[in-house]
């Protein structure tokens, strides 16, 4: 199951559990949605370094190809970071 939808899982538990009065079951949505969500922005923010370090090294070598992939790995974390 990939973060965005581990995320929405425990959206789902923690509204259950705050409706229900399960402190339990809406700490551990709680748990997986902030889990989840920290796997996602940490992915995220490593697709943009990647391609932040790609892109430059496009351009300083002249390398169309390597830049137009750290341009595509860049725009692909932030995709990812904002969910």
């Amino acid at each position: 199951m990939d973060d965005r939808m581990r995320e929405i899982k425990g959206n789902v538990k923690q509204g259950v559990g705050k409706a229900t009065g399960n402190a339990e079951l809406e700490a551990e949505g709680r748990a997986e949605h902030d889990t989840a969500h920290a796997a996602r922005e940490a992915k995220g923010m490593g697709n943009q370094v990647k391609g932040h370090i790609g892109e430059g090294v496009g351009r300083v070598t002249g390398d169309e190809e390597t830049e137009a992939r750290g341009v595509a790995d860049r725009l692909k974390g932030d995709v990812q970071r904002a969910g």
